[in-house]
């Protein structure tokens, strides 16, 4: 289960890479490029229903399959897009594995949070959480090296180049793309019948299998723990993604790091590994300490951290936004146990609704990326600073669980 977790944040994190890439080459504006991150993360909206159905019908191990499956075929159509050199047909392509990972967040985040006593389930599901970090620890690295080693011509440049290199150079932009898209279609592909094959319990006690009364999504969120579940993976994702996003573009700006794009790489790097040390660190803590707690804290830190980095320039500004990542760590994976608490066969149906908030991450990137055009990038962050207040309420407040309010007829 967790080298499928590593897998889809490898994924997931290759998209910080793809932005500045496909900005340059096809010289886009900040709020154009955030489609990148509205396309995979409005994905999760669309598809999270349709794959709820789909687990429910399969079962969590043929769900998982099928998800790996749905999107190995997304990473291959990233070749014919580089080779076609068309924008629109690298949203498509990644809409494909985007709905491929929908799949597996809906089958793999409830099956492992299931794997165990619920006293522990944040602890657990932390923990598998951890090496979706490693995943996204490594992307920006490898996609540094591939994707972001060669400089980007702008327009102007290309346009005074004849025919033929202008030819060979779209080729070679292709080509760094194509490469790496298509050995993660083989590694999916071969996961996918690496897990067909293996041995994993059914649970379907917690399935929309053992719903004998057919609850609907509505029943699911008149708990108050699981709408305020729902609203705080809504603004975590769509903060987290908004500071990954923009991290390269930021710390490229002559007055905060002044770095080149690949050196930018290696502190997008070290955003996500700190996010993975604090997963091992949360996963260890969340055994002795209340996950309402060390939330509810986490996200006070990540606010003073934010501040610090809008106020401030150079390194300062540098290693604040960065550190942002060893308190987003225990984030994800602690509001989604709390979401799930105690709803037995209600379990896949608050799954499927907090999959489905994920969109956080496709909508306040590209908001945004609409201030960066007019405030400037630094200002703009302002819009992942509301949703770390929002997760201080959700810790000491919103996760409560309380008794659903009954109809009366």
């Amino acid at each position: 289960m967790t080298t499928i977790f590593f897998m889809w944040g490898f994924l997931t994190c290759l998209n910080d890479i793809l932005i500045p890439h496909l900005k340059a080459v096809f010289e886009l504006s900040y709020a154009r490029v955030m489609l990148i991150q509205f396309t995979f993360f409005g994905a999760y909206f669309l598809m999270s229903l349709p794959s709820g159905r789909l687990v429910a019908a399969l079962g969590y191990k043929k769900g998982i399959v099928a998800g790996l499956a749905i999107a190995g075929i997304g990473a291959l159509g990233f070749w014919p897009a580089a080779a076609l050199h068309n924008y629109e047909a690298f949203l498509g392509a990644l809409f494909v594995l985007a709905t491929g990972i929908t799949v597996l967040q809906v089958a793999a985040n409830p099956y492992v949070a299931l794997l165990g006593p619920e006293r522990t389930s944040s602890s657990r599901l932390t923990l598998a959480q951890a090496l979706n970090s490693a995943g996204t620890a490594i992307a920006p690295i490898f996609g540094g090296l591939l994707i972001l080693a060669n400089t980007v011509k702008s327009g102007d440049e290309v346009s005074q180049m004849s025919a033929v290199e202008q030819a060979a150079y779209r080729a070679q932009e292709a080509s760094s793309v194509q490469g790496p898209y298509l050995g993660l279609a083989v590694v999916l592909f071969l996961l996918a019948i690496f897990v067909w094959l293996f041995r994993l319990p059914a649970l379907e006690e917690s399935t929309e299998k053992a719903d004998t009364s057919k609850h609907t999504l509505k029943d699911a969120l008149r708990y108050p723990h699981v709408f305020f579940g729902v609203l705080g993976i809504f603004f975590y994702v769509g903060s987290e993604v908004s500071i990954g996003s923009f991290l390269v573009n930021y710390l490229h700006m002559p007055e905060i790091g002044n770095f080149s794009e690949k050196e930018a790489t290696h502190y997008v790097s070290a955003y996500w590994t700190l996010a993975m040390i604090g997963r091992f660190i949360g996963s260890a803590l969340l055994v002795k300490v209340s996950p309402r707690l060390l939330l509810g804290l986490f996200a006070i830190i990540n606010l003073v951290l934010l501040l610090t980095t809008m106020t401030t320039t150079g390194m300062v500004a540098v290693y604040s936004v960065v550190a942002i990542g060893l308190f987003n760590s225990i984030m994800f994976p602690t509001i989604f146990s709390l979401g799930i608490e105690g709803l037995g066969p209600l379990t896949g149906k608050a799954s499927s609704l907090l999959i489905m908030a994920i969109v956080g991450g496709a909508l306040m990137p590209y908001i945004q990326g609409l201030f960066a055009d007019h405030i400037g990038v630094q200002h703009a962050f302002f819009i992942p600073l509301i949703g770390y207040a929002y997760i201080v309420f959700y810790g000491f407040s919103g996760s409560k669980v309380r008794a659903v309010p009954t109809t009366t007829h």
